[in-house]
Parts: C-alpha cells; sequence; structure tokens
C-alpha cells in the first residue's frame, strides 16, 4: 500500500501518557518482544533477539532514527520499524494499547517524517487476510499499488 506525501498529514492524536523516542540497542529487547507478540497475532515469525538485532542494526537500509518507539508507564508498546527506503517495514501495537489510536499515531508520525524528509511516497506490506491493518491504512489516506502472491 501507499500514501502520497504530497498530501498533507493530519494532526496526530497520540493517546495519553504516550512517550515517543526512537530506536537504541539499549531498547532493543523490549522491541523484539513486542515484535515477537505482534507476529504472532499477525501471522509469522521474528528470529531470537540476537540474530534480529543484528539483522536489523546491519540492514543498509537501517537508521535508528526511523524506528519509532511508543511507552507508557508500563514500557514499550508501540513500535513502528522504518527504512530509509520510505517504507515501514513493522507498525505493531501491543494487544493491551488497541484501540486507542497508537497504530493511527505511529502511522501519521511516520508519514510527517517522511514527508520532512522530502520523500514523495511511502511504501507498506499488508496481508491480504489481514483487514483490521487495511483498514486503519485506508483510513489514512493509504491504497493499495499493487497485490503479490505470498507462498505458503
Amino acid at each position: 500500500m501507499r500514501r502520497d506525501l504530497s498530501q498533507d498529514v493530519p494532526a496526530i492524536k497520540w493517546p495519553n501518557g504516550i512517550e515517543l523516542t526512537t530506536y537504541s540497542a539499549e531498547r532493543a529487547s523490549a522491541v523484539h518482544e513486542l515484535m515477537q507478540i505482534g507476529y504472532r497475532e499477525g501471522g509469522g515469525r521474528v528470529p531470537a533477539l540476537d540474530v534480529w538485532q543484528q539483522q536489523f542494526e546491519n540492514d543498509p537500509e537501517y537508521d535508528p532514527a526511523l524506528c519509532f518507539i511508543a511507552s507508557d508507564a508500563d514500557g514499550v508498546i508501540g513500535v513502528a520499524q522504518c527504512w530509509t527506503s520510505s517504507y515501514i517495514k513493522n507498525l505493531v501495537v501491543h494487544p493491551r494499547a488497541q484501540g486507542r489510536g497508537l497504530g493511527r499515531a505511529l502511522l501519521l508520525h511516520a508519514f510527517k517524517v517522511f514527508q520532512d524528509r522530502r520523500e514523495g511516497f511511502v511504501d507498506l506490506k499488508v496481508l491480504e487476510d489481514n483487514r483490521r491493518a487495511q483498514r486503519l491504512y485506508e483510513m489514512s489516506g493509504m491504497y493499495v499499488v499493487r497485490r503479490e502472491m505470498v507462498p505458503d
């Protein structure tokens, strides 16, 4: 899916009590744990922490300033992991924080950051059966640009 960044990005409304930071190695364990929860619910899997961290931090499109981490008093509850190619690799919200607008806030924040970097658009992939995520993306101004078959 794609979002044209020549259009205005709506004002971001963060849920109460949210602190937004960016990725650091000290947060790797908490981010990894949330990714595991997200993939369990959405399908797929995340490698072990050491493998995941090495792959993440050594990816040619890695920039810690493009990995947005939302925390509340109890810890990390949201992550938007983006690549330098104006691509949202992962967007995960902890189940206890879903339905409060955090996913939308993280998504809009990513749009704004890429817009400020003068990117023309931002892309992401979503599974066809993940209707909840698709609705979030569509309500945030994203549209389908290409469908791909996913091997079993």
